[in-house]
């Protein structure tokens, strides 16, 4: 039996794309292994979001070759570096890593098996077992979307599960360079999504995580009359629509969250804050990254919202969802901002009191509208600086929140021996509640909270 080994980086969307390629390389006869000795083959599934993302990226892919050199049981080992990074750097990686065996896009992930049965047939010579170099399998422009029935092996725990409902980007930010890697927005079928959903209840998943670029934009690529305009209310009846579906998905019989995250602020309106409030299964929680609330930064960044949206939606949002914790991100260090706009940023921050929130140092991203502002680059020093200012702020409003929630009795789903989350925490992003280690892993519960520290909770025992 072939072995494969799986390193998967980056984003819970990353993620999904992981389980595609593992769940076809079981329907392919080959095992997966956690052990890079035992591989016979191994995928470094990458992420190049921003700097960061990449730096790790590339970290990962060298540590698996300089593995495969010193590993006497590796030689014959077959390197692939799937994800992000292979779509964005197509053209220069094969030049640039040329102990690589091949690269893969997004497109190429249901044909991982036969792109490794190739390798293992391939003659050569090298411990690349490759005279050529490697092979680059990557398309340009994506058009993949994953269905119901997508062979998929999940490596998220059982009472847990992301569903991707859509891929690809509409939206013209200046700072992202995720439309160039993932391509433009698909949906998939309304139909198809509630399908998913409905046979992971049936196995005993307790949380499903709606995930896409953008969430908010679900079914609208299909509308006859084009793109909504954000100032006005979306109306289901002109077609499939993230409230059409989690109406359907409401609808499904079980105990179980509905999650929803990555959704924009152009595409919110008064019948999703409605269907959400009205709904039994949807948390009370809802990711939405705002970047900022300064006019000239939010149209710097090609945001298609102002200020004056941002603060009507959040008060129409609370208003209309009473006990909603709201997550967002923001940007500092954004070309031209100035210390006026990053001043009105942190007022916001003290005014509008989200729940659970992060800031980033904006990151110049080779290909990107704001790269190319280089007159306006804020200096490292200055970001850093923002950076840690509007950290310290956030964090502050975190623990006096976290503080008003002492004494109160919330329901928390059990992630692990000792540890839960409330609706309020979405996996891998938020805080923690330390429970008792006897309550079921994978359950509901309901606790009293006793105590925090920082950003987690301390139940009484």
């Amino acid at each position: 039996m072939v072995k494969v080994g799986l390193i998967s980086l980056g984003c819970a969307k990353n993620l999904i794309d992981s389980e595609i390629m593992a769940g076809h390389l079981q329907q392919a006869g080959m095992g997966l292994t956690n052990e890079p000795g035992e591989a016979d083959v191994l995928i470094v599934n990458t992420c190049s979001f921003i700097d960061m993302a990449k730096r790790e990226s590339i970290g990962a892919i060298h540590e698996a070759v300089d593995g495969r050199q010193e590993d006497g049981r590796r030689a014959r080992q077959k390197i692939i570096v799937a994800g992000c990074l292979s779509q964005r750097f197509s053209s220069e990686l094969p030049g640039l890593m040329p102990e690589v065996d091949a690269f893969i896009g997004l497109d190429q992930i249901t044909s991982v098996a036969p792109v490794i049965n190739g390798l293992l047939a391939r003659d050569g010579a090298g411990v690349n077992g490759s005279a050529a170099g490697p092979e680059n399998l990557v398309t340009r422009q994506p058009r993949y979307i994953p269905d119901y029935d997508t062979p998929r092996f999940r490596l998220t725990p059982r009472h847990s599960a992301y569903v991707k409902i859509a891929e690809g980007c509409n939206h013209p930010c200046s700072f992202c360079i995720i439309p160039k890697i993932r391509g433009r927005h698909r949906s998939r079928t309304q139909d198809s999504v509630v399908r998913e959903v409905r046979q992971l209840v049936a196995e005993g998943c307790r949380e499903v995580n709606l995930i896409s670029q953008d969430t908010t934009y679900f079914g609208m690529d299909r509308w006859q009359d084009g793109r909504p305009n954000p100032r006005s209310p979306v109306d289901s009846t002109r077609g499939e629509s993230l409230a059409s579906l989690l109406r359907e998905l409401d609808q499904i019989e079980g105990d179980f969250w509905i999650r929803i995250l990555y959704t924009h602020p152009a595409h919110w309106s008064d019948e999703l804050i409605e269907t959400i409030a009205a709904s039994r299964k949807v948390a009370r929680y809802v990711d939405i990254p705002l970047q900022h609330i300064s006019d000239p930064m939010l149209k710097a960044m090609r945001r298609e919202t102002d200020g004056a949206y941002i603060r009507d939606l959040i008060a129409r949002m609370r208003a209309g969802i009473p006990g909603l914790a709201v997550r967002t991100t923001f940007i500092v260090g954004f070309p031209g901002e100035t210390e006026d706009d990053f001043e009105e940023l942190l007022d916001f921050i003290r005014e509008a009191r989200f729940e659970r929130a992060g800031v980033f140092e904006y990151s110049q991203e080779e290909g990107t509208r704001a790269a190319k502002m280089e007159a306006e680059q804020v200096n490292s020093r200055t970001r850093k600086r923002r950076w840690s200012q509007a950290t310290e702020e956030l964090q502050q409003l975190g623990e006096g929140f976290n503080e008003t929630l002492t004494g109160r009795r919330l329901r928390v789903l059990v992630d692990e021996p000792g540890q839960a989350r409330t609706e309020m925490d979405a996996p891998e992003i938020d805080g923690s509640v330390l429970v008792d280690p006897a309550l079921p892993v994978g359950e509901f519960a309901e606790v009293e909270i006793a105590d925090w520290h920082g950003y987690d909770l301390v139940a009484k025992r």
